[in-house]
């Protein structure tokens, strides 16, 4: 039987802080190894005795916690399968994922139940609802602190790298699906990755969590930090100035990060950035969705240089490539070379692998971290499998010294006049004017050309889309300069940071060329 790592620090470092809970307006929770792990072993056993089997549909939902954390491991050491669910999510939303994944038990936090609550009758295979955060008796709900077993070790816990998770993908085209993998396989993988970035060597290892837990990435790495006994800030929920807060308090070390929380941080006045000291910092994993050079740049001008790392993966893929500190400059554009254990190809449209630099391919990546189906749709799988390489639709080439870059999404491609363009590029460009925020680009009918590269722009000071659109002109071929522009005061996002251009796109059906623009807010 193979010894859960929990339990293992527990015995081994179990002074050592797990996780602190330090959330504005409340008292600050931190807790050590030992009691940690017998908190995840009163759950897993309090699920248990609740009837969970082994691969039993459990959803937990809830900003980042102590409780969501002792919930991940409960789930993970039961053998059930953790079906993370955003904790915005509308009652719509949420009854679409908890019906799609057949869910069984669903731990929550009580200022969520009111959405719950809406549906609760819709939602056969639901049997279970637990909460925690009042302790009000609501109907239909069991409290947290009724459900708890006992401290020991679970009988099963030994099985618990048979567990899965069921991830639903962010849904930027159509519905979500749920990705499923077994923990092990992940598992398997962690070591060489965590050796590469240094966490193995980290005596000082404390992570952020930056963004939700709810997203692979976050989650992931959170989950990455224990496996090598490190600590775990939670923060509750993403404020800039808090955030920089907690860097200092916790001499925090390490944290993954989507771009739209750093480009808030980094946008802060100087004299509030100024009041906190961030030398901690030495291990940004920078994903989610790509960062562009200006902001790149703008985190190097903050933080320590050599801290800056970033991965290229998915939720169904895993980490698939990483760029090093000593590349971000060196390599501009690259999201780095494959992660250990990882295997890349490329392939044209017709099936044949890429074995030259600089020429576009779709992207498909083998490991023992992949996912293992889509529930309920292992067709969409299949379509997106072969010889045991997966793909989301990444399109990438790979430069002369192995170097992976990503163009875009194969969905978010557009064809103008017969030229294939990647959005990735331009907003690149565009987002090295200093008036830019933030931005998307996109494709808008045109009668001529059939599809017209167009902008969606975020502004922080005045300026005209003729300006922005000369600026392009000059770095970008005429395919590639965008033809329309249009100002919005914020770019509509997936709870990981994906922008979902599909809720931009009726802005081009009918508008006229934006010549104008003021700052958002």
């Amino acid at each position: 039987m193979t010894i859960d790592h929990l339990t293992y620090h527990a015995e081994r470092i179990g002074d050592q802080i797990a996780v602190i809970d330090d959330r504005p307006g409340f008292p600050i929770r931190k807790v050590n190894y030992h009691d940690f792990n017998a908190m995840v072993n009163r759950l897993t056993n309090g699920l248990l005795n609740l009837g969970l089997q082994s691969g039993s549909h459990i959803a937990w939902w809830g900003n980042n916690s102590l409780e969501i954390l002792t919930a991940i491991h409960a789930i993970r050491k039961s053998g059930g399968m953790s079906i993370p669910i955003p904790y915005k999510s509308t009652s719509e939303e949420a009854s679409y994922l908890l019906s799609n994944a057949d869910v069984e038990i669903l731990i929550i936090d009580s200022a969520y139940i009111p959405v719950v609550s809406k549906i609760r009758r819709n939602l056969p295979t639901l049997k279970h609802v637990i909460t925690y955060g009042n302790e009000d008796e609501i109907p239909f709900v069991l409290s947290w602190e009724t459900v708890l077993g006992n401290s020991e070790t679970p009988k099963n816990e030994g099985e618990a790298e048979a567990a899965l998770t069921m991830i639903y993908t962010s849904g930027t085209t159509g519905k979500p699906k749920g990705a499923m993998r077994r923990v092990g396989g992940e598992i398997n993988q962690y070591g060489a990755l965590l050796e590469f970035i240094g966490w193995d060597k980290m005596d000082d290892l404390t992570f952020l969590t930056t963004g939700p837990l709810y997203h692979s990435g976050p989650s992931g790495f959170a989950r990455r930090a224990q496996l090598v006994g490190g600590t775990v800030v939670c923060q509750y929920a993403f404020d800039s100035e808090d955030w920089l807060r907690l860097v200092e308090t916790y001499d925090v070390s390490a944290t993954f990060s989507a771009p739209t929380p750093i480009r808030r941080i980094t946008s802060l006045p100087p004299e509030i950035k100024d009041k906190y000291d961030v030398s901690s910092m030495k291990s940004m994993i920078a994903n989610a969705a790509p960062w562009t050079m200006a902001l790149k740049k703008a985190y190097l001008r903050d933080f320590p240089k050599d801290s800056l790392w970033e991965v290229y993966g998915s939720t169904e893929l895993s980490v698939c490539t990483i760029l090093a500190p000593e590349d971000q400059l060196r390599k501009p554009g690259s999201c780095g070379l494959p992660s250990p254990g990882v295997e890349i190809r490329l392939l044209d449209e017709s099936g044949g692998v890429i074995d030259k630099p600089d020429i576009p391919g779709e992207l498909y990546a083998r490991s023992k971290a992949l996912f293992n189906t889509y529930y309920k749709s292992h067709d969409k799988y299949l379509d997106d499998h072969i010889d045991g390489f997966q793909t989301v639709g990444d399109i990438a080439y790979q430069d002369s010294d192995g170097y992976f870059y990503i163009c875009d999404r194969k969905n978010d491609m557009i064809i103008t006049g017969g030229v294939n363009v990647y959005p990735a590029e331009i907003e690149n460009v565009l987002d090295d004017h200093p008036a830019v925020h933030e931005v998307a680009v996109l494709a808008s009918p045109d009668e001529e050309w059939g599809e017209a590269v167009s902008a969606v722009v975020v502004l922080n000071q005045e300026c005209t889309a003729i300006e922005l659109i000369d600026f392009a002109r000059q770095r970008l071929s005429g395919p590639k300069t965008p033809k329309q522009i249009i100002f919005v005061n914020e770019l509509p996002k997936t709870g990981s940071g994906k922008v979902l251009k599909r809720e931009l796109s009726h802005l081009f059906n009918s508008a006229p060329q934006s010549n104008s623009g003021i700052p958002a807010g």
